[in-house]
């Protein structure tokens, strides 16, 4: 199972190399590992110490759970590959609705995007959007939702 995925540098999810996603997707595949069992298993061709490494980075950004095993770490993943989508795409809608555009250029290019990919994804866009006004306005109606009268005056 070969999955690409990108991440945008932000503090909701760091961003990760290569490297560190090669290894994300050895213990997605796995479950847990320590460093050796990865080496030993022929698919990372890096030595000991840099796989080392690059787990405790990953380890200290958050995205692995680590522990002793022997004088050695097992790490596991603490997101799943989906988790990990759902992070870098919140984070690209985000970066680019606070563009600093007030207009809807911005919701353009999503529109577009989804049209270029698979137009039922628009019929898919437009339920979701259907089932959110319905829940942000039964919130509003018990006074749990913020307004958008309410969220503008808390930027300013």
């Amino acid at each position: 199972m070969t999955m690409k995925f990108s991440i945008f540098g932000s503090s909701s999810t760091p961003h990760l190399g290569p490297f560190e996603q090669q290894l994300l997707q050895e213990l997605w595949a796995r479950g847990s590992a320590t460093v050796r069992d990865l080496i030993d298993d022929g698919k990372i061709h890096q030595a000991y110490t840099t796989v080392m490494t690059t787990l405790d980075r990953l380890y200290k950004k958050g995205m692995l759970d680590r522990i002793a095993e022997g004088r050695a770490f097992r790490y596991t993943p603490r997101l799943s590959p989906e988790e990990i989508q759902r992070g870098a795409a919140l984070d690209g809608i985000r970066q680019l609705l606070g563009s600093g555009d007030r207009s809807s250029l911005p919701l353009s290019y999503l529109v577009e995007a989804l049209s270029a990919h698979d137009a039922q994804l628009l019929d898919e866009l437009q339920l979701l959007i259907e089932r959110k006004r319905q829940q942000i306005k039964a919130g509003a109606q018990t006074g749990d939702q913020p307004t958008r009268e309410s969220k503008a005056k808390e930027r300013h």
